[in-house]
Formats: C-alpha cells, sequence, structure tokens
C-alpha cells in the first residue's frame, strides 16, 4: 500500500519539481516507510511507501530489461490463469510489482487481464512514449487524473492534484448535488472541476500528456444465473472463499480485521482461525447509552467461539463531536456515510495494536445480495417493486432553495450498463450498487480511514473467483425467506453457532440524528450559516431540521448537512479543521 502521483508535460519538458514534491507531500500520510522518484524525458513519478510485503528489498520504481519502470498502489496476489496460459516461473518469486512489469511485455495493453488482486498502477514505457494507468475491477485502489495546458497528471487522491498546484479546487454542482442526495457521487467525474477518476477496471494510456486509448475489464461476469443445488454452492464457496482470505492474509507484518458480529465479518473471521495458528485480533466498535444497536455482545460471542483476541473499542459522542473535522478532512473524493465515523477510530484502535494490515467485510452484501433495497427491486412494479435509490437524503424536507438538479443521472447510467444479456433483475441492482455504491462509497471510506492511519485494509469478499461465483449464483440461492445472503448464512450457521446466522439482524446503524437533535439548536444556525450550504438551503429550514433530528429522515438529513458544510470549509474554502464540530463552524478564517 502507498501512494503514487506523476505528471506527463504536453511539450515533451520535464515536469516542473515543484508540482512533483507538492503531490508527494499531500501524499504522505499513505506512506511513512519511505520514499519513490523517478524522473524520465518528459514523465515524472513520485511515491510514498506503506512497507507490507518484501520489507527490505519493495522500494519503487521497479524497472524491466526493456526500460519500462511502474510504480503502483496495491497488493497483486498472483498470476490469473486465463485461457490456459500457464504463468511464468518468474512469477512465483520477487516483488508483487515485477508481475505487471513481465506481463506487459507478454500481453501489451491487456496486462491487466492477467492479474489477481488491487492495484492502481503507473507504468512508463519510454521506448513506446507511453505512460500506461491500470485500476483493478472493484475500484478497491484509487486513482485520480487531470488534463491541463501543462499535461496530464495523476494521483492517489484528489487533494494530492489540488494540493500540489495542478489545479484550483472547485466544485461542479451536479456531483455535489450527487453527494447531498445519494452520500456518494458517480462515474467518471468526481467533485472537483478538472479531476477525474480512473474507472474501476479501466486502463488508461497516454501520449505526449494526452489520453489516447482506455479499456476496461468487467468486474462481474456475464449472463445470468447458473443452475446449483444448495450443498454445490456451499461446498463451492468454502472452496474460494478459503483461498481468497489465504491470499488476502498474506503479509510481511502484523495483520488483524474488524468484526461487526454480522456475518460478513464473522464469516471472515472464521476462515482467519481456520488458517492461523494464532489467535487472530478482532476489533468491534459499540455506542454506549444511545437507541443505537450495540454490536459488541454478538461480536464477542462469536469471537470467543473462534479463539480471537478480541478488541473492543468504545465511540462516545464526544468523540462525534471532536473527530468529525479531521475525518471530514481525510475524505477528499467525500462519502457522506456515517460509517467513516466508527471506521476512523477502529483505525486509530488497529494502528495503536502495532497492525499495519486489516481484513474487511466490503463487498459480501453487495455479491451475495445482502441489502433489504434488493428485494423490492426484485420485485415486478406491479409487485411493490421499487426503484433503486430513487428518492435523495434532502427530498420532501422543504430545506431547498431549489431542485438539486441530476442527482440520480449517474444511477440511471448505471442501471442501464448493467443490464447485460439473461441477468435477473437482482444481478442488474447488483451490478448497479458495484458500479458506483461500492468504489465511492464503501472502498473511498475504507481506504481514507485506514491510510489516514497507516493500514492497508483488503477486502477478501471482493476478489475476481468470488465475483465469478457469487455473481452468478441462483437468486434464490442469495435470497430466501425473506432473508438475503442465504448461501453465506449457511455456510457460517454449519461453523459458528454463536453467529445465529440464520436470524433477521438490524444493520449498522450510527446515532449520528440522536447526537445531532441533543445539541440541534447550537449547531443549526452555524450549519446553516456556511457558505456551501446557504448556497442550496434556506437557513430557517435548516436549523428547524436540526432541532427535529431525532427523527430517522430528519436526522440523516442534517448529518449529510453538517458533513458536507465540514468538508466543504475545508476543500474547498481551505479552511483549517478545527479542535472540534463546534469550533471549526463557528470560525471565521
Amino acid at each position: 500500500m502507498c501512494g503514487i502521483a506523476g505528471m506527463m508535460t504536453m511539450n515533451g519538458e520535464a515536469p516542473p519539481l515543484a508540482f512533483l514534491q507538492g503531490m508527494e507531500k499531500a501524499l504522505a500520510h499513505r506512506g511513512p516507510d519511505g520514499n519513490g522518484h523517478y524522473r524520465s524525458g518528459d514523465l515524472g513519478m513520485v511515491q510514498t511507501r506503506l512497507a507490507i510485503i518484501d520489507l527490505a528489498t519493495g522500494d519503487q520504481p521497479i524497472y524491466e530489461p526493456g526500460g519500462a519502470a511502474l510504480m503502483a498502489n496495491g497488493e497483486i496476489y498472483n498470476y490469473l490463469e486465463l485461457h490456459g496460459e500457464v504463468p511464468l516461473a518468474v512469477f512465483s518469486t520477487g516483488s508483487d510489482c515485477e508481475l505487471p512489469l513481465h506481463l506487459y511485455r507478454k500481453f501489451g495493453l491487456d496486462f491487466p487481464k492477467h492479474l489477481r488482486g488491487m492495484y492502481a498502477i503507473a507504468l512508463h514505457d519510454p521506448a513506446a512514449g507511453r505512460l500506461v494507468l491500470a485500476r483493478d475491477p472493484f475500484g478497491i485502489k484509487p486513482l485520480y487524473y487531470a488534463e491541463t495546458a501543462k499535461g496530464f497528471s495523476f494521483a492517489s487522491e484528489a487533494q494530492s492534484l489540488i494540493n500540489g498546484g495542478v489545479v484550483p479546487a472547485e466544485l461542479i454542482r451536479q456531483s455535489r448535488n450527487e453527494l447531498l442526495q445519494l452520500q456518494f457521487t458517480t462515474g467518471r467525474d468526481t467533485i472537483y472541476s478538472g479531476i477525474s477518476r480512473v474507472l474501476p477496471g479501466e486502463t488508461v494510456v497516454v501520449t505526449r500528456g494526452r489520453i489516447v486509448e482506455r479499456r476496461r475489464i468487467e468486474a462481474l461476469p456475464q449472463g445470468g444465473a447458473k443452475r446449483m443445488t444448495e450443498a454445490e454452492a456451499i461446498e463451492g464457496f468454502d472452496r474460494v472463499f478459503e483461498e481468497s482470505v489465504r491470499l488476502h492474509q498474506r503479509a510481511d507484518v502484523p495483520y488483524g480485521m474488524f468484526l461487526s458480529g454480522g456475518i460478513d465479518s464473522s464469516a471472515i473471521l472464521a476462515m482467519m482461525a481456520r488458517l492461523n495458528e494464532r489467535p487472530v485480533k478482532a476489533f468491534t466498535i459499540g455506542f454506549s447509552q444511545t437507541g443505537a444497536v450495540d454490536e459488541r455482545q454478538d461480536a464477542r460471542a462469536v469471537a470467543t467461539e473462534l479463539g480471537a483476541e478480541h478488541v473492543e473499542v468504545e465511540f462516545r459522542e464526544s468523540d462525534f463531536w471532536t473527530l468529525l473535522p479531521e475525518i471530514a478532512r481525510a475524505m477528499d473524493d467525500p462519502a457522506a456515510d456515517y460509517a467513516i465515523l466508527p471506521t476512523y477510530k477502529l483505525a486509530a484502535a488497529a494502528r495503536e495494536a502495532g497492525l499495519k494490515v486489516i481484513l474487511s467485510g466490503e463487498g459480501g452484501d453487495e455479491l451475495f445480495a445482502g441489502y433489504g433495497r434488493y428485494r423490492s427491486v426484485a420485485r415486478p412494479w406491479w409487485a411493490g417493486g421499487k426503484l433503486l435509490r430513487a428518492r435523495g437524503n434532502l427530498d420532501k424536507l422543504g430545506i431547498l432553495r431549489g431542485d438539486l438538479a441530476g442527482w440520480r443521472d449517474g444511477v440511471a447510467a448505471a442501471e442501464l450498463y448493467a443490464q447485460g444479456a439473461g441477468r435477473t433483475r437482482l444481478q442488474i441492482a447488483q451490478a448497479t450498487d458495484c458500479a458506483d455504491w461500492l468504489p465511492n462509497d464503501l472502498l473511498i471510506k475504507l481506504d481514507r480511514c485506514l491510510m489516514a492511519h497507516g493500514i492497508e485494509g483488503r477486502t477478501p469478499f471482493l476478489d475476481s473467483a468470488i465475483a465469478a461465483f457469487a455473481f452468478r449464483l441462483p437468486d434464490d440461492l442469495k435470497v430466501r425467506r425473506g432473508l438475503g445472503k442465504y448461501v453465506l448464512r449457511r455456510w457460517l450457521e454449519d461453523r459458528v453457532t454463536s453467529a445465529r446466522a440464520m436470524s433477521k439482524k438490524r444493520g449498522f446503524t450510527v446515532p449520528v440524528g440522536e447526537w445531532i437533535a441533543r445539541r440541534g439548536a447550537q449547531l443549526g444556525p452555524l450549519v446553516a450559516a456556511q457558505p456551501g450550504v446557504r448556497e442550496i438551503c434556506l437557513p430557517g429550514a435548516v436549523e428547524t431540521l436540526f432541532v427535529g433530528a431525532g427523527d430517522k429522515h430528519k436526522g440523516f438529513a442534517a448529518w449529510t448537512l453538517l458533513f458536507y458544510a465540514l468538508w466543504h470549509r475545508h476543500h474547498i474554502l481551505k479552511m483549517a479543521p478545527g479542535p472540534d464540530v463546534f469550533s471549526a463552524l463557528a470560525a471565521s478564517s
């Protein structure tokens, strides 16, 4: 894990050193263990390293005999066999990042098709005069770029391009509307004018400072469901899951996992317990003195049964007020998901315990159809079926100055793109979520919160072999008797009694509405006065909203505006985050 950045000029001259240094400085938190530098002709690249594998010999850039050089962020687990190809012997040794260079020479621009893992790659081929960027199919590792009059720049975080002086921090209104209504943004455009995402699975070819070609690998297989019995499904899942967890544990530093007490993380702990001789260190967060479900008791039971070393972390109301400004600062590509709060504090606890790698359950709901919204979407309209994400967070509250235009356009485009031949309504909903919700909310949350503490996050469910298996399960092996993730539940039920895998569970919540409501009279006027909020909302209505934040819909809307106000102050207005929410919002400069 690390941060990478670089620039290719249009005029053929060497990139300005000040730009490279500025981008590198902005990525320092992603790589406290070292730095890498590369300059050749019209291209310069920098890297900040978090040492996880090959601690003594894993420095970058990495070169190959043909003269190509590579910098990368992520982990590549092994060579992915396709069409009968046999891995070359050299692929079994050396650094992960040597593999893409060998594959590039063997397969050219199709080399990412043969990679298994999570990655954001920058490869320079001086002989061909091209820079090649590639991102893993699920978008686990972030990668952004900007095309300007000076040339083409890229970085692991959008703030690196801004703080490095490549582009100014200016909003795209439609993307802002998406953030406020969906809690994340969609597609290639970020919320910043001039900064784009390399899409999940995309390969981008750059020559003379301009993109000349794009290719893309799909994370999910084509086609409808395959016929399979329940027993075959459980056996097949056990096989691919064991392999994935084994690969995702590979590290030369201490690792652990986040345990919520839910199905996905309990399954990961069960498999880690099978594969590890020593007790697995599992971290769980909980909330006391609130109406939110505290998952520590359920997680404790699972950890005890599996012999894990269980670390319980308390997230207090005081943490909400003190940590939120610095969390908003870390979320440069914003996601207004309240799960950023516990994820950030869990990451701090893991780092304090000496860990540098954490396994997490992201992707389980998307691949095995765990969300309740999937059951509604799968039904036809005449049987109560609903559109995915049909209502925005701020709808029907009377707080907006006007319509937030275009906020669902990205979702609609993803739905259309997801309609592959033979796919069921359930599969289309899953594929739509995998297009944007997964990479631009859940994975951004995990990446930014963990990297702020120098920790690599790994997601065993988001593996090519698991995706190929799970996505084409029959619908009734994903959803049965009102329960999603049916096969995953059945697998867990046979292995961890205390997980109560076949019982209905309340979804994970953070009591943000409850906390906001307690201080809503004080907080509402501060949020209503913020430039970013005042531009789109009626101040008096915002103040009323915060007082009534105990209501679920109003509470989530208040949370969204509070997060956006803090994010906008820091990333657009360039104001210091402040020691707590109230100080940050009250500061005038």
